[in-house]
Order: structure tokens, then C-alpha cells, then sequence
């Protein structure tokens, strides 16, 4: 059983890392879940509760517990890895108010893996997809929505989060946005007129009263557009077309940054554009342009 003030403690950690951090709502679950596995763990493994003494004195053997646990427990190296992150950054936090020396936490190494390149829809594949998604239901104004929010993720770059935040304030879209996306961190996104269009289709075709502060993208009985939604018009357009299971929603961002790249557009500018805070993000996009040219190359060249 994790203490009282341990689990005080982490209601606190997640409630500075939303409001002092910015972190976004999942990123906050998934801390608290991964934190709690860990207290949880602590606790079995020394059979005692974990009270915050107890935290400031956990050791490198047991984490070297923990993480053998986790494994055994059929976790990949991703997602270990992951946790581990979580469970860092709720030490750091911890010990700084606590007064206490966390290097056993924080000198655990994270197991190594091969990172996942990006892995975007063609062009024609983006196109016919949100040709389908118009026609999935059987209510007009719903296939206008939808293809209004993939036309954003697309051709804008935007996360689902950032489309489906979209206040009834912000339209008609304009030629440009201020975006706020992980972290809390602004960036500027041009927005295509074929966006503009087709959020302003759904917009007047919308059966609700929008309210300049409420959703712009409303679901079936007028709520906010959760993003399952369009996780489902994205898999039964996959079906359709025949795509592979990568073709998510967060796949057409991929393509935004892909097919930019692949016409010629400045690296560092497409960092801007997809807000990521570090360069070397916004590099596995050459990664990808590299194995397209070499299969390519593989399946034309006569001596490949």
C-alpha cells in the first residue's frame, strides 16, 4: 500500500508538471500510472510502506529490482524506458522539496532501443483518405468534421490535441495560428486555404449553437470531439484502402513534415512548424526520405 504521503506527493508532482510545466493531460496519466507502479513496487519489494524517508533512501539495487520486475513482467525496452523517465522526473521534483540526494534514481540507466522512424502515408493515400472520410456517416455534417480534422492534421502539422482544442473563437480559421502544443511552447502555423474551407464547410453545416468559448469540433450529441473519433475514421479508412495499421491519425502529421521534406523544404523550418523543441526530433524525418530513396534504388537500380 503506497503512504498517504507518497501518494500526497504525487498528486502534487502531477499537478505542477500540468499547471507549472504545461504538460498535456496524457502525459500526466501516464506519470501518475508509472509512478504509482513504481511506489507500488517499493513497497512489496521492501514490505513495508513507502513513506518519504523511505523514497530518499531506495538504492541502486533496488532499482536495479524494479526495473528486472518490469521487464519480467513482459515490458519493452520503449516503454521501460519511458517509465523510468517518469520516475526520474518525479525524484528530481521530489528531492528538491524533500532535501534529499536522489542519485541512485537519477544515475539509472534507461535500456537501449532502437527508436522508431516516423512512418507517414503517401500523398495519394493521404488524399484518398480524406475522400473517405467524408462518406463514412451517414450524417453529412459528420464527414465535413472529419475531413476538416484530418485536412488540419495534414496539411497544418497539428496534433489531434491541438485540432480538437480549436475553440468556436478561433474561426474562421486565418492564414496564420498561434499554436500552443506540448509543453506550453507557442509556434506559428500557416494554415492552407484548403484547411480554412473545409473547417468553414463543417462550421455552417454543424447542426449546434457554437459558443465562441465552447468546441469547435463537436461530437454526435454536441459535445466536445473526443479523439477516438477520429481514431475510428481512421481505421475504417485504412480498411478501406487497404493501409497498414501506422496509418493513424498522428501518421498524417508525419506526412505534413515528410512530404514538406521531400519537396524541398528547410529542416529548420519544419521544426518550427511541428514545434518540436529539439532539432534532432524533427532529423528522423530525413531518416525516413533516406529509406524511401534506397528502396527506391533497391527495386529499379538493375545491379541493387
Amino acid at each position: 500500500m503506497i503512504s498517504p504521503a507518497a501518494r500526497d506527493a504525487l498528486e502534487q508532482f502531477l499537478a505542477h508538471q500540468q499547471a507549472i510545466k504545461g504538460a498535456a493531460q496524457n502525459t500526466t496519466i501516464a506519470y501518475g500510472r508509472d509512478i504509482t507502479e513504481f511506489l507500488a513496487f517499493m513497497t512489496e519489494h521492501s514490505g513495508q510502506t513507502q513513506g518519504l524517508g523511505a523514497l530518499a533512501r531506495i538504492d541502486t539495487q533496488d532499482m536495479r529490482a524494479w526495473m528486472a520486475r518490469t521487464r519480467s513482467g513482459g515490458v519493452g525496452p520503449r516503454s521501460l524506458a519511458r517509465k523510468l523517465s517518469a520516475v526520474k522526473a518525479f525524484y528530481k521534483w521530489l528531492s528538491t522539496r524533500e532535501g534529499f540526494e536522489p542519485t541512485a534514481v537519477l544515475s539509472t540507466r534507461a535500456p537501449k532501443f532502437t527508436k522508431k522512424l516516423p512512418r507517414p502515408v503517401s500523398e495519394e493515400a493521404a488524399r484518398d483518405l480524406l475522400d473517405i472520410a467524408s462518406l463514412q456517416s451517414d450524417k453529412p455534417w459528420v464527414g465535413l468534421r472529419d475531413t476538416a480534422v484530418l485536412t488540419l492534421l495534414w496539411g497544418c502539422g497539428l496534433r489531434i490535441s491541438e485540432a480538437l482544442g480549436l475553440t468556436v473563437r478561433d474561426a474562421p480559421l486565418p492564414e496564420v495560428m498561434r499554436i500552443t502544443g506540448k509543453g506550453g511552447k507557442e509556434r506559428i502555423v500557416p494554415v492552407i486555404e484548403a484547411a480554412r474551407q473545409a473547417v468553414e464547410a463543417y462550421r455552417v453545416a454543424c447542426p449546434y449553437d457554437l459558443d465562441a468559448d465552447g468546441p469547435l469540433f463537436r461530437a454526435i450529441r454536441g459535445g466536445a470531439l473526443a479523439p477516438r473519433a477520429i481514431q475510428k475514421v481512421m481505421a475504417q479508412g485504412r480498411m478501406q484502402l487497404g493501409l497498414p495499421a501506422s496509418a493513424t491519425p498522428h501518421a498524417m502529421r508525419h506526412s505534413f513534415a515528410t512530404h514538406l521534406l521531400n519537396a524541398g523544404g528547410d529542416l529548420r523550418a519544419i521544426q518550427e512548424l511541428l514545434g518540436h523543441a529539439s532539432l534532432s526530433t524533427t532529423q528522423a524525418y530525413t531518416a525516413v526520405d533516406t529509406v524511401r530513396l534506397m528502396d527506391v534504388y533497391a527495386r529499379a537500380h538493375p545491379k541493387a
